[in-house]
């Protein structure tokens, strides 16, 4: 199959460039235009099938111009940071909603067979019941959660008002290589390492942590022709984990046992905090034989060697907290 993927110089979407063409497909992947020809986590990949594309989803007829002749698009091109959201709404809107609509305006123009849009389990906010499916209530706890909850409901309009093959994908705190630090794991892991001390916002929240190749595994099952059109799916282990947790693991994996302090400037407003995310990932199961392989502690394992290996990329950004 010929496939966009957006957002693909991006932590999850890297990973499933590489996942796509281990598969065999041609991949056409969007990264964001910039003057330094830098695109992200694919700088160096080189492949005969492989494609990248520089531009912005922002742009309706750059979205309509790529959509041309590809089969599938998975539309993971989003800006996702919760704290940066608070400050930054409008970039938000422009992005996650504007942008998803210009992608699947494009899509149906272009009559692209099949387009996965990735969501987060963000916009549940925390979990009334657990483990969470996809008919749990959705709660905008903050401008992040919003523009994806309107994003989602923008791409299934596009399945009920003009019969466009479009899923839902939501996946559950992914982790892994590349991530980047704004995301707890790859802070713990950084801060240990440099074994000085150990900066966190709330220590007591528990969320769904899942590997990313288990993640990028379960975007791809939604490729099955199989999978019914207009239809939401989580992506997660139905296991959690708090953050105190998380935190012992890595500091006895990595055996070193620097100071913890809570920094006020990482916590979230008391009502925009999410407790506690569980995943439900039983429908998807169910439409595809989706199941994580990889296992939490195994995960983690990997990360921490990659961070090992990649301490150069970070320099000192572990010790700077960036929204």
């Amino acid at each position: 199959m010929k496939i966009l993927v957006t957002g693909a110089d991006g932590f999850i979407g890297s990973h499933l460039v590489e996942l796509l063409l281990k598969k065999k497909h041609k991949v056409f992947a969007l990264s964001l235009y910039n003057s330094f020809n830098d695109c992200g986590w694919l700088n160096g990949l080189k492949h005969k099938n492989l494609k990248i594309i520089f531009g912005d989803i922002r742009d309706q007829q750059f979205c309509e111009n790529i959509s041309k002749n590809v089969d599938v698009i998975f539309n993971l091109a989003a800006l996702i940071s919760i704290p940066y959201s608070y400050n930054s709404v409008e970039s938000f809107l422009q992005t996650n909603i504007l942008g998803t609509y210009n992608i699947c305006n494009a899509a149906k123009k272009n009559k692209v067979k099949k387009i996965i849009q990735l969501s987060t389990s963000e916009v549940y906010g925390t979990a009334q019941y657990i483990p969470i499916d996809e008919e749990h209530p959705k709660v905008p706890q903050s401008p992040y959660s919003a523009s994806k909850i309107s994003s989602d409901a923008i791409a299934q309009s596009f399945f009920y008002s003009f019969g466009l093959n479009i899923v839902i994908a939501r996946p559950f705190n992914t982790f892994g290589p590349r991530q980047s630090l704004r995301a707890v794991i790859p802070t713990i892991i950084c801060q240990t390492l440099d074994n000085k001390k150990i900066e966190l916002g709330n220590i007591n929240s528990r969320r769904d942590f899942t590997y990313v190749l288990d993640t990028c595994e379960g975007l791809y099952s939604l490729t099955n022709k199989k999978v019914k059109p207009g239809e939401v799916f989580n992506i997660g282990s139905k296991k959690h984990f708090s953050i105190k947790d998380v935190l012992k693991i890595i500091k006895k994996k990595i055996k070193n046992t620097p100071p913890v302090f809570i920094d006020k400037t990482r916590l979230r407003p008391k009502t925009s905090e999410v407790d506690l995310l569980s995943c439900n990932y039983t429908k998807l199961n169910k439409a595809t034989g989706f199941k994580p392989k990889i296992k939490f502690e195994r995960g983690l394992e990997l990360t921490i060697e990659w961070f090992k290996k990649n301490k150069n990329l970070y320099r000192d950004l572990h010790n700077k907290y960036n929204i």
